[in-house]
């Protein structure tokens, strides 16, 4: 049964100073904004005056997609202004004229100082499922070999799987790494892939940052379970490490390129805090040869010389082949250049921690609450900027709908058995995070 806010507000004793207390916090960085101050990283305040949220709300569902900061609404309007004037030129100069005046190399260039790697191991998508499409598409798996993967899978890693082995003639088989979220154990959850693997086994896809539980999968931890299940292993036999990444790319301070994995999809416009439809793809030379891109690219002059010529492309596949082609939105596509920028002035680290910080407050403080079950592990080693919840006697709906009714924003987990699900960023103060507790512990 659902409460009104009204019912809420007095059952709980949320009082409506409270209320526009954590509106006031909002609204003071806003006004750093609008003061025309400079932009100074290491103040929280000054980080949320770079977006334009509603400072009535707290915007509690982070992980879903971004409110652009200031900095990336600026080159998305300065590329779109070009483009009105004069989109042939404009285009012709910044995507297919100079091999150094392509502005999408610069999109790779910021990418891969990110993930620790090198632009030529970028490839750039529109999102998460795109990429994921891309890699087991191209894979070329063969009639008998397998993808094993984990029934913690977010519908588009899972499809990604199933169109591609059914295209392949290869088979799909998932295991469960946990039966207890909250109790999740990384060495359980290793030990449950090393005795899944088989002799067919080609990929193994596991996401780093489950969205349905809030699990956090140490994937350097994985990677060296599979190297280790690889040795001995023919090349082509070699068993492929697949990362759904979208969850822990701009959350967690680590390298990408150091982690071991294969592959590794993510969109930027969740965490990072880029423009929407945009992703990458990030992989090494060697992987990247494994592929058959499925899409024609803009971004190779090799095949396009190549079709010219009448001939086939030279050479392995290379990330550049992999990246679609037809016209982007590329005022979005090259913006995502500052929203890399952003985070690097900020810094990984830190940003890494305040989440850290605001979801454990989540955490801490649902887990003090007798009719709340709390499914995200409470160690922060083991989630990243997701938590997940039930409360009791109340369907996960209800309860996010009278989260609304009181000004705070979260989600259900769209799974098979939803939970509520409450997100804290870089935009959020520990208000933020009292006022959803507060509504939560008033639903007792």
């Amino acid at each position: 049964m659902s409460l009104s806010r009204r019912k809420v507000l007095a059952g709980s004793g949320i009082a409506a100073s409270s209320l526009a207390l954590g509106a006031a916090g909002a609204g003071d960085a806003a006004a750093v904004e609008s003061a025309g101050r400079p932009f100074v990283p290491h103040d929280w305040n000054s980080v949320r005056a770079q977006f334009q949220l509603a400072p009535d709300l707290a915007h509690l569902s982070n992980f879903f997609f971004a409110s652009n900061p200031a900095p990336v609404r600026a080159a998305i309007a300065k590329y779109r202004k070009a483009f009105d004037e004069n989109p042939y030129s404009y285009l012709e100069d910044n995507m297919f004229a100079r091999d150094e005046d392509m502005l999408w190399r610069k999109v790779c260039a910021a990418a891969a100082e990110y993930v620790g790697g090198q632009p030529d191991e970028i490839a750039l998508t529109s999102s998460t499922t795109m990429g994921l499409a891309l890699i087991y598409n191209g894979l070329r798996l063969k009639p008998g070999q397998e993808v094993l993967t984990t029934t913690h899978e977010f519908y588009p890693h899972h499809e990604s799987i199933r169109l591609a082995t059914e295209k392949w003639g290869a088979s799909m088989r998932k295991i469960p790494l946990y039966e207890s979220s909250l109790n999740f154990s990384p060495d359980r959850a290793i030990a449950r892939i090393r005795a899944a693997v088989r002799p067919r086994t080609r990929v193994l896809g596991v996401t780093w940052v489950h969205s349905g539980t809030g699990v956090r999968l140490p994937i350097a931890e994985v990677a060296a379970a599979v190297a280790d299940l690889n040795r001995g292993r023919a090349e082509e036999d070699r068993i492929l490490l697949v990362v759904d990444g979208v969850h822990g790319f701009g959350v967690a301070d680590e390298d990408v390129a150091a982690m071991g994995c294969d592959f590794f999809s993510a969109g930027t416009h969740k965490w990072i805090l880029g423009p929407h439809g945009t992703g990458i793809i990030w992989a090494k030379p060697e992987n990247w040869a494994l592929l058959r891109p499925t899409i024609p690219s803009l971004m190779s002059a090799e095949t396009v010389d190549a079709w010219r010529e009448g001939r086939p492309p030279a050479g392995p596949t290379r990330a550049s082949w992999v990246s679609p082609g037809g016209f982007f939105a590329y005022e979005h596509q090259w913006a995502t250049i500052e929203a890399f920028r952003f985070h690097r002035r900020i810094g990984r680290d830190r940003v890494h921690a305040r989440i850290a910080e605001l979801n454990g407050r989540i955490k801490e403080g649902l887990a003090r609450m007798r009719h709340v079950t709390l499914h995200t592990p409470l160690d922060p080693a083991l989630s990243a900027g997701i938590v997940c919840f039930d409360v009791r006697d109340r369907k996960p709906e209800d309860v996010v709908r009278i989260l609304r009714d009181n000004r705070v924003i979260a989600s259900t987990t769209p799974y098979a058995v939803p939970h509520v699900r409450l997100s804290a960023g870089i935009v959020n103060f520990p208000h933020d995070v009292d006022r959803a507790l507060e509504v939560v512990r008033s639903l007792a």
